[in-house]
């Protein structure tokens, strides 16, 4: 299979759920103030953290928060209760990991921080890019 081709297909998909969410959180009044809305939507990424404890531990706790099912399920759940506030913090989560799939921003490996199911990000791209140039040259 093309990875890139199924890769572009999942940033586009991203980026049709960070749109939709973000949309549908903003036709609505859901009693969120703008402040605590940019804090939720960036607060997923403090699951980074996990890392200090090794990265299998890391990989874990940051794919727990980074993944479709917890803002969905998040959502249901402010919206079976009568929630606004629950359904606003669905779709601030569903949000930031569409937002996060779009910039190509993976689920992560248990390898490294920068290895995903999307692909290699930060210096794990650059090595990556690094080494195919360095054979390129030696086969040239």
């Amino acid at each position: 299979m093309d990875e890139r081709f199924t890769q572009r297909w999942q940033r586009v998909e991203g980026a049709v759920l960070f749109a939709v969410a973000l949309g549908v959180m903003l036709s609505g009044d859901y009693g969120l103030p703008v402040w605590a809305a940019i804090v939720v939507f960036f607060a997923p990424d403090l699951s980074f953290l996990g890392y200090v404890l090794g990265p299998r531990m890391g990989a874990w706790i940051y794919n727990s928060v980074h993944n479709y099912g917890l803002g969905a399920g998040v959502f249901a759940l402010g919206a079976m209760l009568s929630a606004p506030f629950l359904c606003a913090i669905g779709l601030l989560l569903l949000a930031h990991t569409g937002f996060d799939r779009m910039l190509g921003y993976g689920l992560k490996s248990r390898l490294a921080f920068g290895v995903t199911h999307l692909g290699r990000i930060g210096r794990d791209k650059l090595s990556v890019q690094a080494d195919q140039s360095t054979d390129a040259h030696r086969l040239g």
